[in-house]
Protein backbone atom coordinates (compact mmCIF):
# COMPACT_ATOMS: atom_id res chain seq x y z
CA UNK A 1 0.00 0.00 0.00
CA UNK A 2 1.33 3.45 -0.87
CA UNK A 3 2.34 5.88 1.82
CA UNK A 4 0.11 8.84 2.54
CA UNK A 5 1.39 12.34 1.91
CA UNK A 6 2.11 12.91 5.60
CA UNK A 7 3.86 9.56 6.06
CA UNK A 8 6.05 10.24 3.04
CA UNK A 9 7.01 13.69 4.33
CA UNK A 10 7.72 12.24 7.79
CA UNK A 11 10.14 9.67 6.32
CA UNK A 12 11.95 12.33 4.34
CA UNK A 13 12.08 14.54 7.43
CA UNK A 14 13.72 11.81 9.52
CA UNK A 15 16.23 11.14 6.75
CA UNK A 16 17.17 14.82 6.61
CA UNK A 17 17.37 15.20 10.41
CA UNK A 18 19.90 12.35 10.64
CA UNK A 19 22.27 14.60 8.70
CA UNK A 20 21.29 18.19 9.52
CA UNK A 21 21.74 19.32 13.13
CA UNK A 22 22.14 22.73 14.66
CA UNK A 23 24.98 23.76 16.94
CA UNK A 24 25.80 27.01 18.71
CA UNK A 25 28.19 27.96 15.90
CA UNK A 26 25.96 26.83 13.02
CA UNK A 27 22.31 26.54 14.11
CA UNK A 28 19.57 24.95 12.02
CA UNK A 29 17.05 27.02 10.05
CA UNK A 30 13.87 24.99 9.80
CA UNK A 31 10.78 25.81 7.77
CA UNK A 32 7.20 24.70 8.35
CA UNK A 33 4.43 25.53 5.95
CA UNK A 34 0.75 24.99 6.32
CA UNK A 35 -1.92 25.75 3.76
CA UNK A 36 -2.32 29.32 5.03
CA UNK A 37 0.85 30.22 6.95
CA UNK A 38 4.63 29.72 6.83
CA UNK A 39 6.97 29.59 9.82
CA UNK A 40 10.76 29.69 10.21
CA UNK A 41 12.91 29.00 13.26
CA UNK A 42 16.62 29.04 13.96
CA UNK A 43 17.37 26.29 16.46
CA UNK A 44 20.39 25.20 18.50
CA UNK A 45 19.80 21.44 18.79
CA UNK A 46 22.66 20.86 21.26
CA UNK A 47 21.02 23.03 23.92
CA UNK A 48 17.48 22.47 22.64
CA UNK A 49 16.83 26.21 22.29
CA UNK A 50 15.04 28.23 19.64
CA UNK A 51 17.22 31.26 19.03
CA UNK A 52 15.03 33.19 16.58
CA UNK A 53 11.57 32.67 15.11
CA UNK A 54 9.49 34.42 12.46
CA UNK A 55 6.17 33.58 10.89
CA UNK A 56 3.53 34.93 8.60
CA UNK A 57 1.32 35.44 11.64
CA UNK A 58 3.56 38.24 12.95
CA UNK A 59 1.88 41.66 12.97
CA UNK A 60 4.56 43.40 10.87
CA UNK A 61 4.35 40.87 8.02
CA UNK A 62 1.60 41.65 5.56
CA UNK A 63 1.54 40.49 1.94
CA UNK A 64 -1.06 39.70 -0.65
CA UNK A 65 0.13 36.31 -1.92
CA UNK A 66 1.68 33.28 -0.26
CA UNK A 67 4.96 33.74 -2.13
CA UNK A 68 5.23 37.39 -1.05
CA UNK A 69 4.53 36.30 2.52
CA UNK A 70 7.35 33.74 2.30
CA UNK A 71 9.72 36.48 1.06
CA UNK A 72 8.74 38.69 4.01
CA UNK A 73 9.27 35.84 6.50
CA UNK A 74 12.68 35.05 4.96
CA UNK A 75 13.81 38.65 5.30
CA UNK A 76 12.45 38.88 8.85
CA UNK A 77 14.24 35.73 10.00
CA UNK A 78 17.52 36.95 8.50
CA UNK A 79 17.22 40.35 10.20
CA UNK A 80 16.40 38.77 13.57
CA UNK A 81 19.30 36.32 13.14
CA UNK A 82 21.79 39.11 12.46
CA UNK A 83 20.58 40.92 15.60
CA UNK A 84 21.08 37.68 17.57
CA UNK A 85 24.61 37.28 16.14
CA UNK A 86 23.91 34.34 13.83
CA UNK A 87 25.61 34.51 10.44
CA UNK A 88 25.60 30.95 9.07
CA UNK A 89 22.92 28.28 9.39
CA UNK A 90 22.19 24.77 8.19
CA UNK A 91 18.96 24.76 6.16
CA UNK A 92 16.34 22.15 7.07
CA UNK A 93 13.53 21.95 4.53
CA UNK A 94 11.60 19.75 6.96
CA UNK A 95 10.58 17.10 4.43
CA UNK A 96 9.17 19.55 1.90
CA UNK A 97 10.46 19.82 -1.65
CA UNK A 98 12.93 22.64 -2.19
CA UNK A 99 10.44 24.37 -4.45
CA UNK A 100 7.81 27.06 -4.25
CA UNK A 101 7.39 28.84 -0.93
CA UNK A 102 10.25 26.96 0.76
CA UNK A 103 12.68 28.02 -1.96
CA UNK A 104 11.40 31.60 -1.99
CA UNK A 105 11.89 31.85 1.79
CA UNK A 106 15.43 30.46 1.53
CA UNK A 107 16.36 32.84 -1.30
CA UNK A 108 14.98 35.84 0.61
CA UNK A 109 16.96 34.86 3.73
CA UNK A 110 20.13 34.56 1.62
CA UNK A 111 19.56 37.98 0.03
CA UNK A 112 19.07 39.51 3.48
CA UNK A 113 22.52 38.28 4.55
CA UNK A 114 22.07 34.81 6.02
CA UNK A 115 24.64 32.26 4.80
CA UNK A 116 23.81 28.60 4.13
Amino acid sequence: MALSKLERRQRIKYRIRKIVTGTAIKPRLTVFRSNKEIYAQIINDVDGVTLVAASSRDKEITASSKAETAVAVGKAIAEKASKAGVETVAFDRNGYLYHGRVKVLADAAREAGLKF
